[in-house]
């Protein structure tokens, strides 16, 4: 089996790979061309998050038997495309879910106890200890939307704080469980003082929270994405922030995370956002922990590894 990498991997990948006697070509410096050109020779591709799937790549591999994701987003892989081919699918959503869950804690207890805010004013000569009075998490109500690796891992660590967890899932039954309970949306936006956000990039959730998404809410809310940037309007954020129905934000994503592209809408928005004493922001980092960089790997080569094993086996692993 012939396998090619063509974005930058941990180190331990290779190793991974010589231990199971796989043949690999690694070449995170490939381009779009040079991969189309090459893939013909190979039964396996290894990507992580600049290489789009799509049927332009898959056209031109003959021989492809499997797709790896290094990570738990699958939005760069046409899913037709290579559910119309003798195609498997491998990515480790559980490779990351304890960071993104820990990230999650940690931003949220920034939030709530005004940790960003108190250092800079210290740092710069400001003792104000009753403008930085926090609130708890405990007893606060907090909706999960998308219960799979990431979603359960966070319900995990919420409950130890003493959250009550409200979790929705449109693509599940009976997932209720010690961490969180099973509730429909309209009871999450009625109830939650917490929204939290573990949802795929599909063109369903594209855009999905927007302004009349947030005022559906019931009562003003925490609003926590570490899921995909382009699920949520930065407008929306600001509009809500500024009407109160938003007390506060965590983003570790956003909808353009290239910086300096942002279209004059997108500039205005992040502006707003950046100076914001109620938004906590991370560089798309709530799953990139030193740790979870050699799990991924390994969560992997285990599904490929049991693949390989198996005369037949499910087209999807999770």
């Amino acid at each position: 089996m012939k396998i090619l990498i063509v974005d930058e991997m941990h180190p331990s990948l290779l190793g991974m790979l010589d231990e199971q006697g796989w043949q690999y070509n690694y070449q995170p410096r490939f381009r779009r061309d040079d991969i189309i050109a090459h893939i013909s020779a190979y039964e396996g591709l290894v990507i992580r998050s600049k290489t789009r799937v799509n049927e332009e790549v898959l056209a031109k591999a003959e021989k492809l038997r499997f797709v790896a994701r290094a990570g738990a987003g699958l939005d760069l892989i046409d899913l037709d495309a290579i559910g119309g081919r003798d195609i498997r699918l491998f990515h480790a959503g559980e490779g990351n879910r304890d960071a993104v869950a820990e990230h999650t804690l940690g931003m949220l207890l920034c939030l709530f106890n005004n940790i960003l805010k108190a250092d800079r004013q210290i740092r710069q000569g400001t003792w104000d200890r009753e403008g930085n009075r926090g609130i708890e998490l405990l007893g606060k109500t907090v909706g999960i939307i998308g219960y799979g690796n990431n979603g359960s891992a966070t319900a995990r660590r919420l409950s130890g704080f003493g959250c009550k967890v409200l979790a929705y899932d449109k693509y599940r039954d009976n997932y209720g469980d010690h961490f969180a309970e099973e509730a429909p949306l309209e009871r999450i936006k009625q109830e939650a003082d917490v929204l939290s956000l573990h949802v795929p990039l599909t063109s369903e959730t594209r855009q999905w929270v927007n302004e009349d998404f947030i005022a559906g809410f019931t009562k003003p809310f925490f609003l926590n994405n570490v899921a995909r940037g382009e699920i949520v309007s930065l407008e929306a954020v600001v509009s809500g922030l500024e009407s109160g129905k938003l007390r506060g934000a965590c983003l570790d994503v956003l909808e353009n995370e290239k910086l300096g592209t942002l279209t004059p809408e997108q500039q205005a928005a992040f502006d707003y956002l950046r100076t914001s004493d109620r938004v906590v922001l991370t560089p798309h980092v709530a799953g990139w922990s030193h740790e979870s960089y050699v799990r991924i790997n390994e969560v992997l080569v285990r599904q490929i590894r049991e693949w390989a094993n198996s005369a037949s086996g499910p087209a999807f692993h999770s």
